[in-house]
């Protein structure tokens, strides 16, 4: 499927926690209804409340049918999403 839209690029702040969650949902949302990529290279901690923005971001953007994307994700990002019991989680289409 081709997607008529080039994908919107969201840098992930080095800290996603609690007071991070509300302005991720909100700058997420904000793109719906086009292809989503987002740059977690430089995120150093990941909370519970940011994954499960992330992962509720995940299931919007299939059940609209486009892509998200997470690239370039950091080894801080990729361990916590471990410790989380969550280390092969898929962002894409």
């Amino acid at each position: 499927m081709s997607e008529p839209h080039a994908p919107a690029v969201v840098s992930l702040p080095p800290i996603l926690d609690l007071q991070a969650a509300e302005p991720l949902r909100a700058e997420l949302m904000a793109l719906r209804g086009r292809p989503l990529s987002l740059d977690a290279s430089q995120v150093t901690r990941l909370g519970g409340l940011c994954l499960q923005v992330l992962m509720s971001a995940r299931k919007i953007w299939a059940e609209d049918g486009h892509s998200l994307t997470v690239d370039q994700p950091s080894s801080g990002f990729s361990e916590q999403l471990a410790a989380f019991g969550e280390p092969d989680l898929q962002f894409g289409s």
